[in-house]
């Protein structure tokens, strides 16, 4: 039996998309079938959740900042061994950069792409037969994709559910599912996100919860049946190559952006993985090739990581010879000091010469492109990478280190240099998703 996919949609963020997402591939398991998620955009969070739920890792699927084969090939390794793929979508169905069409890192990119039927959920608090304008809507903006029902979020009561659903039934859509209103199925946010998974205690009891939910509101049959077979193919082609045969990789509440697609496309060229914990004073395996600090919250941590002088030694010594590389939350580690919320100011390893605060916010989002200006654990000087940046975090003191790479934003609009490097040391707030492949379609 071949893999079908479908995605779950939404008008916008904080619609319901993931504890629908959550909901049904808890459901669908229990069915007995093989269960697989992904993740439109850039994202570390949902994924960890789909993850518990399916116990097979999410991967993230972008058009922007991923070829088309880059995405036929994650595909075809989200499918191997799965009956059903659930695609959760970022922010609304058609939201991304106003061009290119088709690489605009929407989720309609995938949608269209692929031919991977929608599943909208449609938040209909404060109206009635209106929400058939915003189903129809969506329904018919983009002819290439499909629409095949709609679940209702936030019904207040039996008379707004019969009021909206047979509206959207009369504007010919079919309505597959509603979940009443439920103020206590929320799950916890904090600032880049919700709360990380492993942070949450009562996850499984949720998810179970979830799941019964989902089976007593949803025609999950009906569901399958919306879901089209897929038949991707994988290409020789990589995220970006590994930065060693052995590599240190920390893992742990602070330390927990590491995107899975990435892992997963270094082990296929060869490379180990060998995780460590800063936050319980372990420094990367001096027998690896390479040490990578991914992002994370490393401002709520201050204290217990300020005081892990075996992981600073460590790293310090293993940075002597070997490359280590930081993003986002590792980037702020490697520089001399954090300041949190607070004000207090924490000493940090001191491999690069800058200082990050959290005590004075400022958002940064959005797609980068960066040229990196050194050879470095990310590649070699000229190299052109595609990802994202997404913190609250900032620099309060530059220090002396050469800047990593030049950086664009999405729309090509030339941002400057950015981060850091020293010798073997190299950090920045990008987080790399893809290196930047030439004559494909991101670039048409």
């Amino acid at each position: 039996m071949n893999t079908r996919a479908l995605m779950i949609a939404a008008p916008r963020s904080g619609g319901g998309k993931t504890t629908t997402t959550l909901g049904l591939l808890t459901a669908l398991r229990k069915k007995g079938l093989q269960v697989q998620a992904a993740k439109t955009g850039p994202d570390y969070i949902d994924p960890a959740f789909h993850e518990v739920a399916t116990g097979r890792p999410s991967l993230n699927l972008d058009s922007w900042t991923m070829s088309g084969e880059m995405l036929e090939t994650m595909l075809a390794d989200a499918a191997q061994g799965a009956d059903i793929l659930l695609i959760e979508s970022a922010m609304g169905l058609f939201d991304g950069l106003m061009e290119p069409q088709g690489a605009r890192g929407a989720p309609s990119d995938i949608a269209q792409r692929f031919r991977i039927p929608v599943l909208l959920v449609l938040d209909v608090s404060g109206q009635g037969q209106s929400a058939a304008a915003t189903a129809h809507g969506f329904a018919t903006l983009n002819p290439d994709v499909n629409v095949v029902g709609v679940v209702l979020n936030q019904v207040g009561s039996e008379r707004h559910l019969t009021m909206a659903s047979e509206a959207i039934r009369s504007a010919g859509l079919k309505v597959l599912g509603a979940f009443m209103r439920d103020p206590t199925l929320q799950l916890p946010e904090r600032h880049l996100g919700l709360v990380q998974a492993r942070e949450q205690s009562e996850l499984n009891a949720l998810l179970s919860t979830l799941g019964t939910r989902a089976e007593a509101s949803l025609d999950i049959d009906a569901i399958i049946a919306g879901a089209q077979e897929i038949t991707p193919v994988r290409h020789d082609v990589q995220t970006i190559p590994p930065p060693g045969q052995r590599i240190a990789v920390a893992d742990d509440q602070a330390f927990s952006f590491f995107y899975s697609h990435l892992a997963r496309s270094w082990r296929l060229a060869g490379a180990v993985i060998v995780p460590f914990s800063p936050m319980v004073d372990e420094a990367p395996d001096p027998s690896c090739d390479a040490c990578w600090l991914p992002g994370g919250y490393p401002e709520l941590h201050g204290p217990q990581l300020a005081s892990a002088s075996h992981f600073h030694d460590g790293l310090r010594r293993f940075a002597q010879s070997h490359p280590v590389h930081g993003e986002c939350g590792g980037f702020m580690v490697l520089g001399r000091a954090i300041e949190d919320a607070q004000g207090v100011v924490h000493r940090m390893t001191g491999l690069l010469d800058h200082v990050t605060t959290f005590a004075r916010r400022k958002m940064n989002l959005g797609y980068r492109e960066a040229t990196l200006m050194h050879d470095c654990a990310l590649g070699a000087k000229g190299d052109i990478l595609r990802g994202h940046e997404f913190h609250y975090a900032r620099i309060s003191e530059a220090g002396s280190d050469e800047p990593l790479a030049m950086l664009r934003d999405g729309n090509g609009k030339d941002l400057g240099p950015a981060g850091a490097w020293r010798g073997h040391v190299s950090g920045s707030f990008f987080h790399v998703m893809a290196a930047r492949h030439e004559g494909s379609f991101n670039e048409q």
